[in-house]
């Protein structure tokens, strides 16, 4: 079997735009961000001021962290509870055309994908990458920091799709997970990718 691994230098942050009702989700970004840089790791996101995306952005940039924001033109300038969108304090804030771009831009800068809790745009991000890597098109970790069992219906779904046909194991396995940031961060940086086989064939044994 063929095994891939990425040397991580930068890791890619998906995360809600809101804090969430639970103080331990900010408690879980603020951890984050601090061993991002505590690792020598760049951090790279969203480029938001609000929500867990500002959270975690300061967190690392307070460590002493890189924190590389990517966002599309048409959020610049616009506020959110008087808050600018756009965090002004980062090291670099690189403004794209859209939100196509703006994924497509993050994917190329990291080595490694991280969820935290957030909403539609964040499982919309998760798995799109999970699914890029499905199909081969990188050999980057992609991990869940499952705070207060915030993921445990998504990690259920992926476990049916397994059960149901839908997916392989070894593509379900693809999906790293754990509550403790410092392990997830392990498990990332030891990451072998599985060969390459993507597609389910009904007719196979799974």
């Amino acid at each position: 079997m063929t095994w891939e691994r990425t040397p991580i230098h930068r890791l890619c942050v998906f995360c809600g735009a809101s804090q969430g009702r639970r103080s331990e989700y900010r408690d879980a970004a603020v951890a984050m961000g601090e061993m991002i840089a505590a690792r020598g790791f760049e951090l790279v996101y969203g480029g938001g001021n609000i929500g867990l995306m500002g959270v975690i952005s300061n967190a690392c940039l307070e460590a002493g962290g890189q924190v590389i924001g990517v966002i599309p033109e048409s959020l610049m300038g616009r506020e959110f509870a008087g808050e600018l969108i756009e965090h002004p304090g980062i090291t670099r804030l690189e403004v794209v055309d859209s939100m196509h771009t703006r994924k497509a831009r993050m994917a190329e800068l990291a080595d490694g994908f991280i969820a935290l809790p957030g909403g539609f745009g964040t499982f919309e991000e998760l798995f799109e990458i999970l699914t890029w890597a499905q199909l081969g098109f990188h050999h980057k970790p992609v991990g869940l920091l499952d705070v207060a069992g915030y993921f445990e219906p998504l990690r259920a779904l992926c476990d049916q799709a397994v059960a149901e046909g839908f997916l392989r194991p070894e593509n379900r396995a693809q999906l790293l997970a754990h509550t403790d940031p410092s392990a997830l961060l392990e498990d990332m940086v030891e990451y072998q990718s599985p060969a390459f086989k993507a597609w389910v064939n009904s007719a196979e044994q799974l």
